[in-house]
């Protein structure tokens, strides 16, 4: 059951972006995909998806002699999350003040801001 919202560690939201990507998943297969980017220890995936299934993060199936864990949160609703808790924190609610800072001239091309305009003109279409 989702009652809290959720706060993965960078180490959680790496597992949730494989299982997003490949479905429901053993930690062998995680663990395979994790050492391609980190050095990390089969345990400690295992140990991290263990406690990701306590936190309410995954549900493991263990019909199986390999246990198969899938992730009980679609991305888009973690993205949500994850963005509701950084506008709170780091910019007081402002929306305005978030876009401004990730609107930085030094990071955004013209290409992104082209593609942010056509969404901005896309939004005030459908509101109309």
């Amino acid at each position: 059951m989702k009652t809290k919202p959720l706060q993965p560690t960078e180490a959680e939201l790496d597992v949730l972006r494989i299982l997003w990507e490949h479905g429901p998943s053993t930690v062998r297969f995680v663990h395979e995909r994790l050492r391609r980017h980190k050095d990390v220890g089969y345990t400690t995936t295992l140990k991290i998806m263990q406690i990701m299934t306590d936190k309410g993060m995954l549900e493991r199936d263990t019909r199986r002699r390999q246990h198969v864990y899938a992730t009980l949160y679609q991305e888009s609703e973690t993205q949500q999350m994850l963005l509701d808790r950084l506008l709170e924190s780091a910019f007081g609610g402002s929306a305005a003040k978030l876009v401004m800072q990730a609107l930085d001239p030094q990071r955004t091309s013209p290409a992104e801001l082209r593609q942010i305009r056509r969404l901005l003109d896309d939004m005030e279409k459908e509101r109309s």
